[in-house]
């Protein structure tokens, strides 16, 4: 079976420094892999627009089917993500009409005018689409060359796996040709962090993909959603998989006194 290749760049010096543990980039592995993507290489670089422009020469030329990268998409004078994109795949920076129309609607709900440095949000490589960022400001960048997928998500770990998930359910183009299986329930009454040690445990137990979504408040009404999901070359293997080990997170949801129901 023909593998998928897929790698990771993560922007930010605070990576470098040891300030910050890279968190984003292994979620976006875990969740690439849950849908049959083998992850070739993750690499680290510094808030610098040569280093951006050559770490994303440099991967494209392995020609992998995607790369995701995480950081350098905000405001500052340090965020050189999408220039160096930019000048990676040498296509203009450019407005992005849509990317422009959501950071407009975003700032012009909060009552905050628009500056320079709130519009570079929405310069991007000619030719990309915005990735919607549903919990944040910045959209995330999708850009296509060659054959090659590009998506750029912001380093605010929850804003990342926002712009990740409406990525890979909205504009992915190809994905590998697995059997890609997931399911979803909920939990009423159990804190996110109660269960977050039990998630742990399945996650190396079944090598599945697991998140659990708050729907409510963590202290006063928690609900949560959990998802699960996996990929496999054999259909029945993969949901065999996920049934058993969404069983026996209802088990434990249960005893931790919630109230399960299934999403409709």
């Amino acid at each position: 079976m023909e593998e998928w290749y897929a790698e990771i760049i993560t922007i930010g010096n605070e990576i470098l420094s040891g300030k910050t543990i890279n968190t984003n980039a292994s979620h976006i592995a875990r969740r690439l892999i849950s849908i049959g993507f083998t992850i070739r290489r993750i690499t680290v670089v510094m808030d610098e627009l040569e280093e951006i422009k050559e770490i994303f020469k440099e991967t494209i030329s392995r020609n992998p089917n995607l790369i995701v990268s995480t950081g350098g998409l905000g405001p500052t004078y340090d965020d050189k993500t999408s220039e160096g994109i930019s000048l990676a795949i040498n296509r203009p920076l450019e407005l992005n009409q849509k990317a422009y129309q959501m950071i407009v609607e975003k700032y012009s709900r909060l009552g905050i005018q628009l500056t320079e440095e709130r519009v570079k949000m929405a310069k991007m490589p000619r030719g990309s689409i915005a990735v919607e960022n549903d919990v944040g400001i910045a959209p995330g960048i999708y850009v296509k060359y060659e054959d090659i997928e590009i998506l750029a998500t912001p380093g605010v770990p929850r804003e990342m796996e926002n712009v990740l998930e409406n990525f890979l359910s909205k504009h992915l183009t190809n994905r590998p040709n697995k059997k890609y299986h997931e399911e979803s329930f909920i939990i009423r009454g159990v804190m996110e962090s109660t269960i977050a040690p039990y998630v742990k445990q399945l996650v190396k137990k079944y090598d599945l993909y697991i998140k659990t979504h708050p729907k409510g408040k963590e202290l006063e009404n928690p609900v949560l959603e959990i998802q699960i999901a996996g990929s496999s070359i054999s259909e029945d293997e993969i949901e065999r998989k996920i049934k058993e080990c969404k069983k026996e997170l209802i088990d434990i949801g249960v005893r931790l006194g919630g109230l399960v129901e299934e999403v409709k």
